[in-house]
């Protein structure tokens, strides 16, 4: 049992001192999480025991036969039906239990087999419905039936044979995230398998440097184009791109190049389908949500889970050690974080003040889910990653729950790409705020990690764009060939490089990309549907562009590789001691000093100064090179900036110690003090 907390003061408050005013709220929460966890584990339990719901409920081979559980506190009666039985309705009854849940013990060995279809016909005073049980590990799409699924019993009589045995004795470190939907990955017209990705996918995704996959779409969702997040069976893999079996044969292939698989975890809503999911599943509203309007979500037409429920809570933690636990993810990226922590969802809120964070709209209750979410994932595995997806800034996201906070181990930078997307749509070249991009790339929370991305999956879909496709529209159909130039091209490849440059090296102590963005892939994301004939032209990536050594997208690939390499070498994620040395607003120049390097990035779309000074009081006199340059002919520059020549420093009246360079237009430069 957890200590009270009234009077306690949390590290919190220290790490940012604007929380002062709200120590009543932040003690409030830690009282109610404590509260909660006394309630759910009494004195003898600890949390990962307590997360064990995927070994009681569903179906599970015992000594004699099977059993299987089922939690429907509404439901007057409950039978099991399928294949085993021919669909009758009537010979097998549940057993009602305490606390709502149903039990049903069947002999023989041979009583229920792997692969057999079932579902749950559950009564409910007249009424007679079926459901696919909540635990359920595998479901597929009936033929006969368009867009109706079914329950699949998983249990095959050879377990998968992992060889990941270093699985949660590791840590990758800084993470390089490669943001990946299975079913697109794929260049033909379809839908890609597991399988696939692992064999094809995992090796390119290395071989680019990243070392880190972010797999969306993985929870069972029936309608394909929803991305993955109307999630209707929580415990179940995706059909659509496989089997239980090939989603833990593409973990254990990453694991095995010793690559991280993060788990897109949708645990802000649920898919309102009734039937397939967990919508009035016994009958009722509120056995998982809210009942009433509450319980629906004004924007997504989805379900809101009632997080203050203990039975709730139960359900979500389970699913969270499970995904861990059965398919040996490294951790999860949670969606929607900001729809769960408000009441009103975030919807409409500037955040603009700290009072925001706090008072009756803020949903304590599902600010304790997350806490103990995260207690729980690290007890688990105690190198295991989590993201969270919080648009708001709420304070402490990435602080310890001992020290006051939610627990999280970053949070997305969801300002920089909503910052680049502006800046790229609304101000010309020639009035870019160097201030203001300082600040955007440089602004944390104190002591909290972020991921850094330019764009995700979020700004390559239909009614977005991304950001190639942005500065280059129309012409990167007719322009991309290697012999053709032309001003729009030029101006997009060398932004699209400086544009990931600096949000790696000054935004990111992480960093994040979504599949096919690294080489500015050229199409948008449009999931097959009705309007657009069901078509899977836009549903795919295209890495042939990137490999057939004709196009500039191989410019920019080869780039990204680059890129990466040079952070990993100087671990540029890893360091935290930057200093701004110069921002010329006018010529648009800025210059900062981190971890002994000096990074120079001229935005301007005209001016190459040849006598450019860049202070060096913090690296230190003596010789300095160039040691990367975003204007080489390898990533489709010019090769204006020498590698070899050495720059050396000197003193200057009214400027200081420094060195004075030549930096083309649109160009970063790193440079690099190589001794006296």
């Amino acid at each position: 049992m957890r200590a009270k907390t009234q009077n306690k003061k949390y590290r919190i408050m220290s790490i940012d001192p604007y929380l002062q005013p709200f120590y009543k709220d932040i003690t409030l929460r830690m009282q109610r999480n404590a509260d909660t966890l006394q309630k759910l584990l009494g004195e003898q339990a600890d949390l990962s025991s307590f997360a064990n719901g995927y070994l009681y409920y569903g179906f599970h081979r015992t000594e004699t036969g099977w059993v299987f559980r089922e939690w429907a506190p509404g439901a007057d009666s409950v039978h099991l039906i399928g294949d085993f039985n021919g669909w009758n309705r009537e010979n097998h009854p549940l057993t009602r239990l305490e606390g709502g849940n149903w039990e049903i013990v069947l002999e023989g060995e041979n009583a229920l087999s792997h692969g057999q279809r079932v579902k749950l016909q559950i009564t409910r005073g007249a009424q007679r419905f079926d459901r696919i049980p909540s635990y359920i590990l595998h479901t597929e799409q009936v033929k006969e039936e368009q867009n109706q699924f079914t329950g699949v019993i998983w249990a095959p009589p050879r377990p998968f044979a992992w060889t990941d045995g270093g699985y949660g004795k590791r840590k990758v470190s800084p993470l390089f995230i490669y943001e990946s939907h299975v079913g697109m990955a794929q260049e033909r017209e379809g839908i890609g398998t597991y399988r696939e990705f692992a064999d094809f996918n995992l090796p390119r995704i290395q071989s680019l440097g990243y070392n880190t996959v972010q797999l969306m779409a993985i929870m069972e969702h029936p309608y394909y184009a929803s991305f993955g997040y109307q999630v209707t069976n929580f415990f179940a893999a995706s059909s659509w791109f496989g089997t239980p079996d090939d989603l833990k044969y593409l973990i254990n292939k990453a694991h095995e190049r010793g690559m991280y698989v993060l788990l897109d975890v949708v645990h802000s809503h649920a898919s309102a389908n009734v039937g397939e999911g967990l919508n009035l599943f016994d009958g009722t509203e509120d056995q998982y949500f809210f009942a009433g309007d509450r319980g629906n979500h004004p924007a997504w037409g989805s379900k809101v889970f009632n997080y203050g429920k203990h039975e709730v809570i139960h359900f979500l933690l389970s699913n969270l050690k499970f995904w861990l636990d059965v398919y040996h993810f490294d951790g999860f990226r949670f969606d929607g974080v900001t729809s769960m922590i408000y009441q009103d969802h975030g919807l409409g809120t500037a955040f603009t003040d700290y009072s925001q964070y706090f008072g009756l709209n803020t949903n304590v209750d599902a600010i304790t889910y997350l806490q103990l979410a995260n207690e729980l994932i690290h007890a688990v595995n105690p190198f295991a990653v989590t993201i969270a997806e919080d648009m708001s800034g709420m304070p402490g996201m990435c602080i310890p729950v001992r020290s006051g906070g939610i627990g999280f181990d970053y949070r997305l930078s969801m300002g920089v790409p909503d910052y680049w997307i502006k800046l790229l749509k609304d101000v010309p070249d020639d009035r870019w705020d160097m201030f203001q991009l300082w600040y955007e790339m440089t602004t944390r929370r104190p002591q909290e990690k972020n991921v850094g991305y330019c764009e995700s999956h979020d700004q390559a879909l239909v009614g977005d764009k991304t950001i190639i496709f942005r500065m280059a529209d129309a012409e990167m159909y007719t322009g991309m060939d290697k012999a053709y130039h032309s001003f729009t091209i030029d101006r997009a490849i060398a932004l699209h490089k400086m544009i990931r440059f600096i949000t790696l090296t000054l935004g990111s102590e992480a960093y994040l990309n979504f599949m096919g963005n690294e080489f500015g892939h050229p199409e948008w994301i449009d999931f097959p549907r009705e309007g657009n004939g069901w078509s899977f032209k836009y549903a795919r990536r295209q890495w042939s562009l990137a490999d057939n050594g004709y196009l500039k997208y191989q410019w920019l690939q080869q780039f990204d590789v680059a890129m990466l390499k040079f952070a990993r070498k100087y671990r540029v994620l890893n360091k935290t001691d930057v200093v701004n040395l110069w921002i010329d607003q006018e010529r648009k120049l800025l210059a900062f000093a981190k971890g002994g390097l000096i990074y120079v990035f001229n935005f301007n779309p005209t001016y190459s100064p040849t006598d450019f000074f860049v202070p060096a009081h913090i690296t230190g006199a003596g010789r300095y090179q160039a040691i990367f340059s975003t204007d080489k002919v390898d990533f489709g520059g010019q090769d204006r900036v020498s590698e070899k020549y050495i720059y050396y420093t000197q003193q200057k009246p009214n400027k200081g110690l420094g060195f004075e360079i030549y930096i083309p237009c649109r160009t970063a430069i790193v440079f690099k003090n190589v001794g006296e």
